[in-house]
């Protein structure tokens, strides 16, 4: 595979290499990648450490441009990027810096099951939640909304699900922010936003969205994981979903009106796909309104896809999911942007944070944790590929360097054409039966775009997080069924 950065790459240690804000005029800070040899020549081999050097343009940034070990080539921001800018000093919101699918995201729920309990029900498991759970590309799903309680979903988030009867108090209570962000703006969001939500909730999507039963194979943390009431040998699902069409439309549409931004605020930048506007702008208090409304839609879509699967164990099992011990560990997002105060050279400052896959990372302690995970840090999801390991790391202290944030999962190393011509459906499904992974999806397309091989190795990608001190290993998982969208 040719090297498609011919940049500079300086080493600081083991795991973090610089791009010298001198490799471009114009830069305003370094670049900074996490990662180890072996990744880093899969990083050389797309376009996305010119998009690390390039987000070093945006006003206002401090520290540096960031890319977590599962770097990719994305939409002006490269997918792994991390970014704050100082809003009281010119700082921007990108909406490249957040992504197309806003508060794209994974949540974690345990079971009272252990692996030997369950084995011989998975494939009745995977093809009741496929047959239950609207899944792929614009599919629509039974919870109909009204555009009053649309509006409402976007204000209120998972609590509107929770309130409709979707789930518990506890529920929210293990959600970032719980499931709602405040600010959300419902009239900054489009007619066509709308329509293409209306019909959404409840819906798995397409691509690398899955929901997936797996077992924990090894615990490397055994104080994190009795906290997060985790055990080897359980089992465990893991949702990964977010906004959906409404999303999208939110994000496609402010990337455009902010592409006029760039002259109005004198703003330079090498690629119009980082297209951005000061936080305290009108331009800027919309887009940061509007995408916190469709963060909100995303945290209430997956209330919703946990509730439709525990109503499957429910009917597999005939017992009600509390019975089933089945509760939330966490949700988390890892597409979004926020105003946070984080310490920047010994003074505390108000800084946008744009985590465009990306996974918020608290350490211990942290004002914003829940209670009962306050002594031990945020839980991290980190799902893999569909043929090899999820991971739940804690956030540690070390995460404070990278405005507490980690990896989001594996990446990917191959484009989904490239996949689609390399890879083929029967031999696919031969090798993952042969791993006793049980595997539905909405097209057999989805299947090879989704390919294990199609994928970083998730273990080198966690290796590095955990060996630089921004997270840290709680256990692993295997996948023993999993329906994609």
């Amino acid at each position: 595979m040719a090297d498609l950065w011919q940049g500079p790459l300086e080493r600081i240690d083991d795991c973090r290499w610089r791009i010298p804000k001198s490799y471009k005029n114009g830069m305003r800070t370094d670049g900074l990648i996490y990662a180890d040899e072996k990744l880093l020549r899969d990083i050389r081999s797309d376009k996305a450490a010119e998009q690390v050097a390039n987000v070093a343009f945006l006003p206002g940034i401090v520290s540096c441009s960031m890319a977590m070990p599962d770097i990719h080539w994305g939409y002006g921001f490269p997918i792994g990027g991390v970014a704050a800018t100082d809003i009281d000093d010119g700082g921007v919101i990108s909406p490249g810096g957040v992504g197309f699918d806003i508060n794209c995201g994974v949540r974690l729920v345990r079971t009272n099951f252990q692996f030997e309990e369950i084995k011989g029900k998975i494939k009745d498991l995977v093809y009741a939640l496929f047959k239950n759970v609207p899944s792929g590309l614009g599919s629509k799903g039974d919870i109909k909304v009204s555009q009053r309680e649309e509006r409402e979903i976007l204000v209120k988030g998972a609590r509107w699900a929770v309130g409709k009867g979707y789930g518990t108090e506890d529920d929210l209570t293990c959600c970032e922010e719980e499931g709602a962000i405040s600010g959300a703006d419902p009239d900054a969001v489009s007619d066509r936003a709308y329509e293409r939500g209306k019909a959404q909730s409840g819906t798995l999507g397409s691509g690398n969205h899955f929901l997936e039963i797996q077992v924990v194979e090894e615990i490397y943390d055994r104080q994190a994981a009795e906290v997060f009431g985790v055990n080897e040998e359980q089992v465990t699902i893991m949702i990964h979903s977010g906004s959906r069409g409404l999303g999208y439309q939110v994000c496609e549409e402010h990337a455009k009106k902010m592409i006029h931004c760039l002259a109005k605020y004198n703003i330079s930048v090498p690629d119009r796909q980082l297209a951005c506007a000061p936080v305290e702008s009108d331009e800027g208090r919309q887009y940061l309104g509007a995408m916190r409304a469709a963060a909100n839609y995303a945290w209430a879509n997956r209330q919703c896809l946990m509730h439709l699967t525990r109503l499957v164990f429910e009917k597999i099992f005939s017992k009600s999911w509390q019975n089933m011990g089945m509760s939330l560990v966490y949700d988390v997002a890892h597409n979004i942007a926020k105003i946070e105060t984080h310490e920047v050279g010994g003074e505390k400052k108000k800084l946008c944070v744009h985590r465009k896959g990306a996974t918020r990372a608290l350490g211990p302690n942290h004002p914003a944790l829940p209670e009962k995970y306050k002594s031990i840090g945020q839980p991290v999801i980190i799902p893999g590929d569909m043929g090899r390991n999820s991971y739940l790391l804690v956030g540690a202290e070390g995460a404070k360097e990278t405005f507490y944030s980690t990896c989001h999962g594996a990446g990917r190393l191959k484009s989904r054409s490239a996949a689609t011509r390399e890879f083929d459906v029967a031999s696919l499904l031969k090798e993952l039966e042969s791993k006793g992974i049980t595997v539905m999806a909405s097209s057999r397309g989805t299947l090879v775009e989704e390919a294990p091989a199609a994928y970083k190795d998730i273990n080198d990608v966690v290796g590095v997080v955990q060996k630089a001190g921004i997270s840290r290993k709680v256990c692993r998982m295997r996948p023993l069924g999993v329906m994609k969208g």
